[in-house]
């Protein structure tokens, strides 16, 4: 029986290389590699060797027959992705670049201009960060020393997903085989601009590899925000994971409805926590106070709310197919699943969304506390006297007004960056302005400044998006040290 993929990936393509027989796509030289939600096994010419099973670092794919019944549909994904396009067009049709035969696996080139030794340092050590490093010491002539501010390192790996989500968590796994390297030292509690500034690195550095993500909420500007009853759904999941900026983030769990606007992998995931049987959390790495917080709660529904319609829905495939297929109680009134965009929902994941969303639909309503998934509905102001009370929405392409009470009201309508003293900020994209990861101010490189991860591109993409975003930085930057770029740079930080 073949294998299946069974979860969004790490972007390691491990397996891709390790499938002989090139059943696994899309592939690091294809399209849609960078941006795919997850890859997938074709079932018509998997070989059930096993050889991928035992390279990914994760833990994301399974024998067909071995797969778990709330990952059962994930075989069939699998299996969508290469099927031929139905008579209603809602499978997105194999494109016949995806059958070429599989470049060889890249093999690090030998740079034997390289300083010797080339001393990196990174700010982060999140997944953009691990990954850097990665790539970076594949040369022997790189030794990277990485500043964490916080005391565990992994950034969002480790304090970003959601302690139900253990197979997603796994990723830490290759982090710490990374961070065993020799070459590689991470320094905890050690902040860049408090402890140590920028410009000191860059003396002590040949360059300085920015990776230290997009630490702030998207701002949601309508009237009533400052409320308190309101606050982001961003602390909320620090809250809970033991972030240790966000120990004091606890929302007060004591009325009956909550709202969270926006509906992207965060927005379910806080829903989905705030819902749970905290019997079941317990199992997991929850904070005891979350956990404590939670036996108390008084929540009876959470409404995640979107502004356009199903088929633009921000969550992801898997994640929606493990809202619906776990334990989560979750419901979707079936008025929300009219007047759908044919031609975006005959694109490939996003028919198979609205697919489950209608399964969705024709459940019966959950017990208490559930979930629902609400769509067409644009925020217009939050409501209340001295605390929030509801949330006033627009039926987005309309002049109608719905009001839902809430006494609890999370905004995740994504993250940004913010300014970093020392290195020139595009404001308009909230990113350090940068060309393919090297540092730029007024469109010229600024030499031995790199940058990587959501601070480089914007909050985009999965985990293992970073693993592609890394490996471009970390090619301009072994690019320039070749070409003697970095005396220049130590000449300009004196």
């Amino acid at each position: 029986m073949p294998h299946v993929v069974t979860q969004a990936c790490c972007g390691d393509a491990s397996c891709v290389y390790a499938c002989p027989v090139n059943c696994i796509h899309p592939t690091p030289d294809e399209p849609d590699f960078g941006i795919a939600e997850m890859l997938y096994i074709d079932p018509s010419t998997c070989v059930d060797c096993g050889a991928c099973v035992t390279a990914c670092p994760v833990g994301a794919i399974s024998p067909g027959h071995r797969i778990p019944e709330t990952q059962k549909r994930f075989a069939d994904v699998n299996a969508g992705h290469y099927s031929e396009p139905a008579a209603d067009a809602v499978r997105f049709p194999v494109d016949a670049l995806w059958r070429k035969p599989l470049a060889p696996i890249d093999k690090p080139r030998l740079r034997d201009r390289l300083p010797d030794p080339l001393r990196i340092a990174i700010v982060g050590s999140g997944p953009s960060a691990m990954y850097a490093a990665d790539e970076l010491l594949k040369n022997p002539q790189v030794r990277v020393t990485m500043y964490e501010r916080l005391s565990e390192p992994f950034g969002l790996a480790r304090f970003g997903v959601a302690p139900d989500h253990q197979s997603t968590r796994s990723v830490v796994n290759l982090f710490n085989t990374i961070a065993r390297s020799p070459h590689l030292e991470i320094l905890l509690n050690v902040e860049v601009g408090r402890d140590v500034t920028l410009d000191e690195l860059r003396e002590q550095y040949h360059a300085v590899l920015w990776a230290g993500g997009a630490p702030t909420d998207r701002p949601l500007a309508i009237p009533g925000v400052e409320l308190p009853g309101v606050q982001s759904a961003t602390s909320v999941v620090g809250w809970y994971n033991g972030h240790p900026d966000f120990v004091d983030a606890g929302p007060e769990l004591d009325s009956e409805r909550a709202v969270v606007i926006g509906n992207g992998n965060v927005a379910l995931d806080v829903a989905r926590i705030l819902t749970a049987d905290p019997n079941r959390l317990a199992t997991t790495d929850i904070s005891f106070e979350a956990l404590a917080a939670l036996r108390d709660s008084s929540i009876r529904e959470i409404v995640v709310v979107g502004r356009r319609g199903p088929e633009h829905a921000a969550f992801t495939l898997p994640e929606l197919i493990g809202l619906a297929d776990g334990p989560a109680r979750v419901w979707v009134d079936p008025a929300d699943l009219e007047h759908l965009d044919d031609t975006v929902v005959h694109e490939r994941e996003n028919a198979e969304k609205v697919l489950l969303l209608r399964e969705l639909a024709a459940r019966p309503v959950p017990e208490e506390p559930y979930l629902r998934l609400a769509f067409h509905l644009t925020p217009e102001c939050v409501l209340g006297d001295g605390r929030a009370e509801g949330v006033r929405f627009r039926r987005t392409g309309t002049e109608e007004f719905v009001d839902l009470a809430a006494g609890l009201v999370f905004t995740a309508i994504g993250y940004r960056g913010r300014p970093i003293p020392g290195l020139p900020f595009d404001d308009a994209r909230g990113t350090v302005a940068n060309i393919a990861g090297r540092v730029v101010n007024d469109q010229h490189p600024v030499p031995g400044l790199y940058v990587t991860g959501w601070i480089k591109r914007g909050p985009t993409g999965f985990i293992g998006t970073n693993k592609t975003d890394s490996r471009e930085t970390v090619e301009n930057l072994l690019a320039d040290a070749e070409a003697g770029l970095f005396a220049e740079a130590a000449a300009l930080a004196r």
